[in-house]
């Protein structure tokens, strides 16, 4: 059986949808990529955009360069990735016992994921109110140091003004009137 792990390191994000390349199913499949392509090409009713959709080249480089490693390397044509439903969809075209086992295996990791997925975004949800709460209480200490300083700025030529020494030449005058 193959780890999970193994599985989730083969799926990639691409126009914002989790997607398998071709030659990492066949892999799983235990069959030649070309095998698997001919099948999708002879069920081509089967896959529609939503379910297998061929990278441009930029996506492509992408992937290799985001995964450092050539190891889909010496194609001559782009892949073909698969979505979660044309992973099953390719059960069903591809018939061996491996197929449909490796096809439930892949989907199990796939719902894992959206699992995944949704426990971290209610993970980030409270993360983003307690840091909400935390800016508000930052601004309000801000405007709470504002005071204080404006109070002691206040106090202190308060202070200047009823302690300060008088220097120059006294006037007599006013003293003796």
């Amino acid at each position: 059986m193959i780890p999970d792990e193994v599985i989730m390191n083969k799926i990639f994000l691409v126009r914002g949808q989790k997607v398998m390349i071709d030659s990492e199913i066949a892999e799983l499949y235990g069959v030649e990529t070309r095998r698997l392509n001919e099948q999708v090409k002879r069920n081509s009713e089967r896959f529609p955009e939503n379910f297998m959709y061929q990278l441009t080249k930029d996506e492509y480089d992408n992937l290799l360069s985001q995964n450092a490693t050539s190891s889909w390397g010496g194609r001559r044509k782009l892949p073909f990735v698969f979505t979660e439903h044309g992973i099953l969809m390719l059960a069903n075209v591809l018939k061996s016992d491996r197929a449909i086992k490796m096809s439930i295996r892949i989907i199990e990791v796939f719902i894992k994921i959206r699992e995944m997925f949704l426990t971290h975004k209610d993970i980030l949800i409270k993360l983003e109110k307690i840091q909400d709460s935390l800016a508000e209480h930052d601004n309000n200490i801000l405007v709470i140091f504002e005071y204080l300083k404006q109070i002691e700025k206040e106090k202190q030529e308060q202070f200047d003004q009823e302690n300060r020494k008088r220097i120059g030449y006294k006037n007599y005058e006013k003293e003796n009137e």
